[in-house]
Formats: structure tokens, C-alpha cells, sequence
């Protein structure tokens, strides 16, 4: 396996994620390892469902995860869980905001094959809106059973795997209750990929890219 440093190139992330809690399971450990680069980038965090408390939450926890970054753009909106596919003319008004605002190095969104239908309306959209840009599709668990074989793996050393999961177990207790929301599962899928690429520590988080340009 051949690893490819592109830290030191990344200096405009933008994360996007259809629920409160998505890009933190996605790809929380992997904005760790960006965010510990000597100069860390600046980061736009786009949450298209946060009503109530779990926009409380999303915020909060973007803003722990994200307080070394260089700057930050949270933006936590409220459309309506599961019903995406029938909002998708004002979501898709959003992204053609934000590419108005900003133009990423790396895009981090939903797997464009998830089985939730929200998700798949957020990935649709990011490669929609972003088409000359670097996109990683992450993740995310769930009773269906969607997981697929990745191609893209970034290893996390052990702190960097805890730091996630406290970051979930302390940042969103709206959803404790649910019997997957747990540091063994997220370890667990954290472990499984960390094998998969060999991790030094034997973690990492997976993604999906599907089109990416060398040199």
C-alpha cells in the first residue's frame, strides 16, 4: 500500500453532513489529523438537519472538534429528517451558496451508495456542486447494512481514535438511548479499517474516492 501525504496541501475543508451527528462518525479522526498540520486550515461545517437540541449539539461539537483550525464557518440548518428527497430544491439552494463562498481543497460528505435517503441526497448534491474538486465520501453505520469496500484510509493513532469517540459520547446525548451509539461499535468499525490498511495503531477511517488527480 502506497501512502500519499496531502496534508500540507489542504488548506480549505469543507465538511457537509445531512444529520447532526454525521461528519463526527464519518470523519471526525481525520479533521483531528488535518487540524494537528503546522498550519492547520481553515474549515466550513454544513449540517442540513438540527432542530432543537440536536442543533445545540452539532454546534457545540463542531466547535470542540474544530478549535484548531485556522477559522470556521458553522452553519447548522433544519430541514426535516428522512424528507430530503422532497426539500431537495432549497438544499441544493444552499450548496449554490456555498460555492459562491468557498472553493475546498477537500470535500468530506455521505457515501453516494447509503441506504438512508437523506445521505444520498447530500451526496448527490456535493458532486453536483463541487465538480473540480477532491471529494471523500465517508461512512456511516446503520441497522441496513451498507457498509461497502472503501478505497481511501487514513489512519488514527490511539489518541486520536478516543478523541473521536469522546467526542460523540460527550457532544450528543440526544442520542445515547440508541443500542449502536457506542464507543465499541465505533471502535469497532475504526478497528476494522485500521486493519484493512495496515494502520501503524491499527485504526483509521475509510472513505470513498471516486475521481482524484495526481500531479
Amino acid at each position: 500500500m502506497l501512502p500519499l501525504r496531502f496534508a500540507t496541501d489542504v488548506e480549505r475543508v469543507l465538511c457537509v453532513g445531512a444529520h447532526s451527528d454525521d461528519i463526527e462518525i464519518g470523519c471526525a479522526g481525520t479533521i483531528l489529523r488535518l487540524l494537528e498540520a503546522e498550519r492547520p486550515p481553515q474549515v466550513t461545517w454544513m449540517v442540513f438537519s438540527g432542530p432543537g437540541s440536536r442543533g445545540h449539539e452539532a454546534e457545540q461539537s463542531a466547535r470542540a472538534l474544530l478549535a484548531r483550525a485556522k477559522s470556521v464557518d458553522i452553519r447548522v440548518e433544519t430541514f426535516r429528517d428522512g424528507f430530503f428527497p422532497s426539500q431537495s430544491g432549497a438544499i441544493k439552494e444552499l450548496f449554490e451558496a456555498l460555492k459562491e463562498r468557498i472553493s475546498p481543497d477537500v470535500v468530506f460528505t455521505h457515501y453516494r451508495h447509503d441506504l438512508h435517503q437523506d445521505h444520498r441526497l447530500i451526496s448527490e448534491l456535493t458532486w453536483n456542486t463541487f465538480r473540480d474538486h477532491v471529494i471523500l465520501e465517508y461512512e456511516i453505520p446503520k441497522y441496513d447494512g451498507d457498509f461497502g469496500t472503501p478505497n481511501v484510509f487514513v489512519p488514527l493513532d490511539e489518541e486520536q481514535c478516543q478523541k473521536k469517540v469522546d467526542l460523540l459520547l460527550t457532544h450528543f446525548p440526544s442520542q445515547r438511548d440508541r443500542r449502536w451509539f457506542s464507543e465499541d461499535l465505533f471502535r469497532a468499525i475504526l478497528r476494522v479499517r485500521g486493519m484493512e490498511a495496515n494502520a501503524p495503531d491499527g485504526y483509521a477511517e475509510a472513505f470513498y474516492g471516486r475521481k482524484v488527480v495526481l500531479f
